[in-house]
């Protein structure tokens, strides 16, 4: 065995002539102060029990950061399906969507209603007191065929079923194993902060934050946001594409064109209920329109316009973007740099100033801003409102209140987008939107803005922060939730995001989520970009959009 040389954080090496695992290096760093949960080696996420036998440099992952945070919910998602197949190995387990810092999950099958949530709690709780090894070992193909074939976890039968692999890896706790997608910690011992909580058909699988990590954070429920959730969920069990390996099955038996169309139409109906809902309100002048990062705000608003049109309204559509008060102005965010997504980032008297005037039938002029020379610019674009006249408002601080205090809160209606798929990659390992929107972002970078993946994904933790602080919080006071997900998008996505991704290299820090949305890519089939309508949303980031952006 030839020796390797491994650089440690404090830039110390040390030669190595027999291979070590991740785990075994944390004795070479004793300075660490926290719990360790993986290790980056050259960049890769890998569990501690990951073998290195080459030259690489390595970084612990830590309880209280966002991949150590990962590795701990996906743990305690593995501890949560060995517990409830050890205790109710009939019924079938499903995980959902996210609620807070939840995961919603159910329990599918004859006598459900006999299922006590609190036993596969303690049995958890037992778990985590015996420290179990978790680990993660490679099997045949057939091996593995054969494996899901004979459990109760249909839905990850097919999707290995698309995994053309000679070899494939998966977790093992005790007798229970699952399908590996990304590593989990090594023991089940450090698993200690959850609970399960019944929530509507349910569960929740509750769990720390990232920056709270020892305790439990407060439950703030959403039910408009669940209700959206359920509605999709059981249109997809009513198609019968409710995982990543039926939506495969769609694509392999060229039945492609035929469910775009079905996704976009259920779309498209459930914004013009929307504008129903806004018409019956009769008193609507103003609409807004909110949503994190990549959920379609621009798209849907000009969507909602027709709409709009439809029912004999007058819908103009602005930009809280263009009433940015220049770089100059702009407040310095903790961080020491410029905080763009603020509300006092924003000319907040001038959108209230522009406003009052419309809704009293005066003519107004309308700002501009011109994101390369960050000033606000006047091009000679007027409006004025009838009494027909509806304007839409979009952009990240649409539902905060403060946003326009002084209209009258009879003449708002308010809408918040997210883009929250209904799709599962398997029974126990779901699609967080944050992925959808992410991906979505790296392609629109990248065509319209000539920005590497590497740099969108080296932002996007700033962009969540952002979200957390000013979107996240103001989406209870929505009058209605659209959903901009569309449930074959990924595998559109796939065709542009995936060599894009292909160009971060081991030496960049985007590495490590680069590589992890390329393994988590390759589970989807692709889908041509030309089923994708000239209208639909997902044509904001792919291009060739019916509609002028700018």
């Amino acid at each position: 065995m030839s020796e390797f040389t491994i650089r440690f954080p404090n830039e110390q090496k040390k030669r190595f002539v027999q291979p070590i695992s991740a785990g075994a290096l944390l004795a070479y760093m004793p300075n660490i102060d926290k719990t360790v949960y993986g290790m980056k080696v050259n960049n890769e996420l890998v569990a501690l029990s990951k073998t290195i036998d080459i030259r690489a440099s390595v970084e612990p992952v830590l309880k209280g950061t966002q991949e150590g945070s990962k590795i701990y919910r996906r743990t305690l998602c593995l501890l949560l399906a060995a517990a409830s197949q050890a205790l109710y190995p009939e019924p079938r387990l499903l995980v959902g969507h996210s609620l807070g810092y939840s995961y919603y999950y159910t329990l599918e099958g004859n006598n459900t209603e006999k299922i006590d949530f609190k036993k596969i709690e303690e049995k958890m709780r037992e778990l985590v007191e015996a420290d179990i090894p978790i680990q993660t070992r490679w099997l045949s193909y057939e091996e593995a065929i054969e494996m899901f074939q004979n459990s109760n976890q249909p839905d990850t039968y097919k999707l290995l079923s698309y995994i053309s692999k000679p070899k494939i890896l998966i977790n093992k706790l005790g007798d229970f194993h699952d399908l590996f997608f990304q590593p989990v910690m090594d023991r089940t011992g450090e698993v200690k902060v959850f609970e399960l909580m019944p929530y509507g058909e349910g569960f929740l699988l509750r769990f720390p934050s990232t920056a709270e990590p020892d305790k439990l954070p407060v439950f703030d429920d959403i039910p408009q946001l669940f209700t959206v959730y359920k509605e999709y969920k059981q249109w997809g069990k009513l198609v019968g594409v409710s995982a990543v390996g039926q939506l495969n099955t769609i694509i392999e038996k060229r039945k492609t064109k035929d469910y775009v169309e079905i996704i976009e139409t259920m779309q498209n109906n459930k914004l013009a209920k929307i504008a129903g809902q806004i018409e019956e309100k009769k008193t609507v002048k103003l609409v807004l329109i909110a949503g994190p990062s990549s959920s379609g705000k621009t798209t849907t608003a000009k969507k909602l316009s027709m709409q709009l049109r439809v029912l004999g309204f007058d819908p103009h559509i602005i930009s809280l973007d263009d009433f940015y008060l220049g770089s100059a102005k702009t407040p310095i965010g903790e961080d020491g740099k410029p905080d763009y997504e603020c509300l006092e980032a924003i000319d907040v008297p001038l959108i209230n100033e522009i406003l009052l005037k419309l809704f009293n039938g005066e003519m107004v002029e309308l700002p501009s801003y011109n994101f390369k020379t960050g000033e606000r610019e006047y091009r000679g674009k007027t409006l004025q409102c009838n009494e027909r006249s509806i304007v839409i408002m979009e952009g990240i601080h649409g539902l905060n209140d403060k946003t326009t205090a002084e209209i009258d809160p009879n003449l708002k209606f308010k809408i918040y987008l997210s883009a929250l798929t209904q799709l599962n990659l398997d029974d126990h390992n779901r699609i967080p939107t944050s992925d959808n929107r992410l991906l979505r972002r790296i392609v629109r970078d990248a065509q319209f803005r000539s920005t590497a993946a590497s740099k969108t994904i080296e932002m996007w933790e700033n962009v969540r922060s952002g979200e957390a602080k000013y979107i996240f919080p103001y989406q209870g006071n929505a009058d209605a939730m659209f959903n901009t997900a569309l449930d074959y998008e990924l595998s559109v996505l796939k065709i542009y995001a995936e060599p894009l991704l292909r160009t971060v290299k081991p030496t960049d820090p985007s590495y490590s989520e680069a590589s992890r949305l390329l393994m988590f890519l390759n589970n989807f089939l692709s889908i041509s970009p030309s089923f994708v309508p000239g209208q639909s949303i997902l044509r904001e980031f792919i291009g060739d959009s019916d509609f002028s952006y700018r």
